[in-house]
């Protein structure tokens, strides 16, 4: 299974090592508002799930993603915090 940070730098086009749980839109260049789907498209293929609106616009950072993720009983051990 691909881990959270391998699906944003691929859909962002980022080097994964520069993602933390700290990562947001605000220092991810390519993370607008387009892309923000793509990446919730994305997860949610990957990790079987599907996010509510309330979750899509609640996600501010990789963190959030990871708790949103833990709040659908996908455990996430692996990936960088």
């Amino acid at each position: 299974m691909k881990t959270v940070e391998e699906i944003i730098a691929h859909v962002f086009q980022i080097d994964r090592s520069v993602i933390t749980d700290a990562s947001s839109p605000n220092d991810i260049e390519n993370w607008d508002s387009f892309n923000g789907l793509v990446l919730v498209t994305e997860l949610e293929k990957a990790f079987n799930v599907s996010f509510s609106l309330d979750e899509v616009v609640a996600v501010k950072n990789v963190g959030d993603i990871k708790k949103s993720l833990k709040n659908h009983g996908i455990n996430i051990s692996g990936t960088n915090s």
